[in-house]
């Protein structure tokens, strides 16, 4: 499979693992990888659906993790990015019509890989644009994951100049003229990788270095700024979630898992929407930048506590 997952310095593959990729209903290929759990007994699978412009490689320690816990685990990337099928001619563009998309894929995912090939009982464990993602797919979920764990999901963009309610005006007038496939808040990606020192998403030096290497080494597994057309779908999804009615259908236990310093997604919208969950509960990292699981020990350990409590957990509620 070494044509399809790749190992970088640093990084090595995890054992016990199968990968492939999945045709879609409408034609697009979907790259996966199931890894089995190392350590007895077994407790499970977890789905991990990682974040925009993240790939499998990303959350090779991770599967490690899980492994050692007695869990298995079926990542896969996200349409449009990774080395999951491209939406536009430009394959840089982080494109997606509409977030039901990778909703669909998810369903499929499940239906074809996770209940034929994985053993049960099944997990979700999301991060930010995939958090977003489980949340519109749990009221269909209930029958078959267990709980769901959800590190900084994606409920409102942090640090922008206007609200998310003329974000999604401008960029669904961008779509109605035709410009949905224009850049929306960024650009092509950037040759050079931003240094450290600037980055936004971890504090962790060593692994930061770790991902900046496998884009390098794999430039064709990253991609650019969104467009318009992401942007306008990931604000109609967020809108989704306002509606109480929705939120009343999701009845799968939800640990959302907060960075307390988050300069990417508003943590004060992940607050306030957790607790608008029935079956929700919410932990906020202090310190913590958006890549929890990409972040320093001191922050990372306490994600892994948290889900250690959560998952797998008895019916008692998390607290």
């Amino acid at each position: 499979m070494s044509e399809l997952i790749f190992a970088t310095e640093g990084n090595p593959v995890p054992d016990r693992m199968v990968a492939g990729r999945l045709t879609m209903r409408d034609g697009k290929a979907i790259r996966w990888a199931r890894f089995a759990a190392g350590a007895r007994p077994l407790k499970g699978t977890v789905v991990v659906i990682p974040g925009r412009n993240e790939c499998i490689e990303k959350y090779f320690e991770t599967v490690r993790d899980l492994s050692d816990r007695g869990l298995g685990s079926l990542i896969f990337d996200l349409r449009g990015q990774g080395g999951s099928d491209r939406l536009l001619a430009d394959p840089a563009r982080g494109h997606v019509r509409s977030v039901d998309d990778y909703v669909g894929d998810l369903e499929q995912i499940f239906e074809q890989l996770v209940l034929p090939d994985c053993p049960g009982p099944y997990y979700v464990l999301a991060h930010s644009t995939g958090g977003l993602v489980a949340l519109l797919a749990a009221p269909d979920l209930i029958n078959r994951v267990r709980r769901m764990v959800l590190t900084a999901p994606l409920i409102e963009f942090a640090g922008l100049p206007l609200s998310m309610k003329w974000v999604r005006r401008l960029s669904g007038l961008m779509r109605y003229l035709g410009l949905g496939s224009r850049y929306f808040g960024g650009g092509p990606r950037q040759q050079t990788p931003q240094p450290f020192s600037t980055n936004k998403l971890t504090t962790d030096h060593a692994r930061y270095e770790r991902n900046v290497a496998i884009f390098r080494e794999h430039p064709e597994l990253a991609i650019g700024g969104p467009t318009a057309a992401w942007v306008h779908a990931v604000c109609v999804a967020v809108d989704r979630l306002q509606d109480p009615d929705f939120l009343a259908r999701i009845h799968v236990p939800v640990l959302v898992v907060a960075a307390g310093a988050d300069e990417v997604v508003s943590t004060l919208a992940a607050e306030r929407m957790a607790e608008r969950i029935r079956s929700g509960s919410i932990i906020t990292i202090d310190g913590a930048r958006h890549e929890l699981l990409q972040e320093a020990d001191l922050y990372r350990e306490q994600v892994l506590a948290a889900f250690d409590a959560f998952v797998p957990g008895s019916d008692a509620p998390f607290s």
